[in-house]
């Protein structure tokens, strides 16, 4: 297998890529500021699709899911490769996208899932210009659309299942952390428990049969199923509400849930157990009604750590002396393992306070961020891929 780029050639891409700090910044900042909910990704996409437009790249499209893609010409036109990063962000329009920029670091709503990860796609074209480096594989840069809740990756999923072109290899950016290798994916069941009060009668009591106590009831249950599941599969609970004041029993609820396996026949048994779980709540009381929807599900996939591929990129990672950080993904990386196309998730920065108004990047690590992507990007367009 090729050993890793030279200490001396990464070194060489960190100290470039410092000297693009302006334009690179700009772009984190102003794909930071635009609001880009799932679903609603118009304006970032738009914002990609100008920056494609000044680097003068061909075949600038939008497609019926809302997806953004530009070609960058390689020397040899049989050949690509793909670089993605998902556009669309957990909050809201009328969130607070203000990005605040201090000494070695930026902080703002969506920075590092995925402001940075699309600033970086703006970017790519003038970083290979100003680097020098020329592709023998055409580059297509894609930012995809619907890839959070219910959006469940609709914009990968699209791009991959319409496209004519057959991808070498492919790679996906998300703003943190550094050191992030994802070549597997998880088998995923992601859905939401609803507990309503019918309208008929009495509102029940919230110590009773109400939504809350009902509520508590369902979680007591989902905590006992996850410790009693077999090894490797876990029943993780992301949001519970109810309610909207002090003393007024709420008449709604609902609970946020993903089942997670690397096995799908394990996620597949724990789905069914669920909807059990329901219908059985459902018939204690006439005044309280359950139910489950399901709104997402991704299939288990794995590039395998023997890969040269993952193999090259952790090799990347040593030389920078950043640690690898194994772990399985259930974005975009899950959609392309699916279409047996070797990829690669990888983090670009440190980063911290996730998914929270507090959300933050450090701005000095990104180089080793870009100059681990470089390195990876040429190393997929000098070989050709394993098949798995």
């Amino acid at each position: 297998m090729e050993q890793p780029a030279i200490s001396e050639e990464l070194l060489q891409y960190q100290k470039e890529l410092k000297g693009l700090r302006e334009i690179l910044f700009a772009n984190i900042v102003m794909a930071g500021e635009i609001p880009a909910p799932t679903g609603g990704e118009q304006m970032l996409t738009r914002f990609l699709s100008d920056r494609f437009t000044e680097s003068g790249l061909n075949d600038i499209a939008f497609d019926q899911a809302g997806n953004i893609a530009a070609v960058l010409p390689g020397r040899n036109p049989g050949r690509n490769l793909l670089l993605a990063a998902h556009v669309d962000k957990v909050w809201n329009d009328s969130d607070d996208h203000t990005v605040s920029v201090e000494v070695g670091r930026m902080g703002g709503r969506g920075l590092a899932d995925n402001a940075l990860g699309v600033a970086t796609l703006a970017t790519m074209p003038i970083i290979l210009e100003r680097l020098n480096i020329k592709l023998e594989s055409n580059l297509i840069l894609l930012g995809t659309t619907r890839s959070f809740g219910r959006g469940n990756l609709g914009g990968m999923r699209f791009f991959l299942e319409n496209t004519d072109r057959k991808f070498e290899s492919a790679l996906c950016l998300e703003g943190m952390n550094l050191g992030r290798l994802s070549f597997s994916s998880l088998g995923m069941a992601r859905g939401e428990i609803s507990i309503e009060w019918s309208g008929e009668g009495e509102r029940p009591d919230v110590t009773t049969t109400g939504v809350i106590s009902t509520m508590q009831e369902v979680l007591h249950e989902l905590i006992r199923l996850n410790g009693d599941s077999m090894p490797g599969l876990k029943i993780l609970i992301g949001a519970v509400n109810a309610g909207s004041g002090y003393n007024v029993p709420p008449v709604s609820g609902r609970i946020c849930f993903e089942i997670r396996s690397e096995e799908a026949e394990a996620v597949a048994a724990m789905e069914q157990k669920l909807f059990a779980l329901a219908d059985r709540f459902d018939q204690v009381s006439k005044e309280i009604v359950v139910g489950v929807e399901m709104i997402a599900h991704r299939s288990p996939g794995n590039l395998g750590d023997t890969h040269p591929l993952v193999e090259f990129a952790r090799g990347v990672l040593e030389t920078l002396d950043v640690r690898p950080k194994v772990e399985p993904s259930i974005s975009e990386l899950a959609a392309l393992l699916t279409h047996r196309i070797p990829s690669l998730t990888l983090g670009l920065t440190r980063g911290s306070h996730r998914h929270s108004p507090g959300e933050s990047i450090e701005l000095s690590p990104l180089f080793s961020g870009l100059a681990q992507l470089l390195a990876v990007l040429r190393y997929m367009d000098r070989t050709d891929q394993k098949p798995f």
